[in-house]
């Protein structure tokens, strides 16, 4: 070996470390005196740590390390840790909680047993209750456009859910009009 020993080789040595690579390594520092020195000095600082006292942590050390350590919980974990914090202690609330479940699963069924054995039903009512829907948000946006532009927005207004589409429309068109405009005069204020 024509190099010196690296601080990782004399660590190896330091250890005691037995393999295949030690015995190169163990030559060399019995030929090269600088080595040799190197692993004397280093074996002596060795035995001067091995004597200092031994000094007890922090009673918190390991509850501040943790903190800052992001550990990763699978995603069931977390689930299974939130259901159980859910789920009462005392054996009687137990039962009462399971038995209010079953009430509210038993519920459910029937109910869910209802509404696919008479979904004509259903979807009559759904699409009343969609319709009628859709008549307040467009009496509730034509009042909006009526209110913004008076009586201008009456003809607009007359066309329906078509009109109030083109007014919509407009708006949008108009305020980035005005806003481009703006903007075109800050530029041209701020070139003089």
């Amino acid at each position: 070996m024509e190099r010196h020993l690296l601080p990782e080789e004399i660590d190896l040595l330091l250890d005691g470390e037995v393999g295949f690579g030690t015995p190169p390594l163990k030559a060399h520092v019995r030929s090269c005196a600088v080595c040799s020195e190197e692993l004397k000095g280093a074996r002596a600082l060795v035995r001067q740590l091995e004597h200092l006292p031994l000094i007890a942590p922090s009673p918190l050390f390991a509850v501040r390390v943790m903190e800052r350590v992001q550990l990763f919980v699978p995603w069931h974990v977390t689930l299974f840790d939130s259901v159980r914090g859910l789920i009462p202690q005392s054996r009687a609330l137990r039962f009462a909680a399971a038995g209010m479940f079953a009430s509210i699963a038993i519920v459910l069924t029937v109910v869910s047993a209802w509404v696919f054995t008479r979904i004509d039903a259903v979807m009559f009512t759904a699409d009343l209750v969609l319709e009628r829907i859709r008549n307040a948000a467009l009496g509730a946006l034509g009042s909006g456009i009526s209110a913004l532009f008076g009586e201008a927005a009456r003809p607009l207004l007359a066309g329906g859910a078509m009109g109030l589409a083109l007014a919509a429309l407009l708006l949008v068109v108009t305020s980035a009009a005005a806003a481009m405009m703006i903007r075109v005069a800050a530029v041209r204020a701020r070139r003089r």
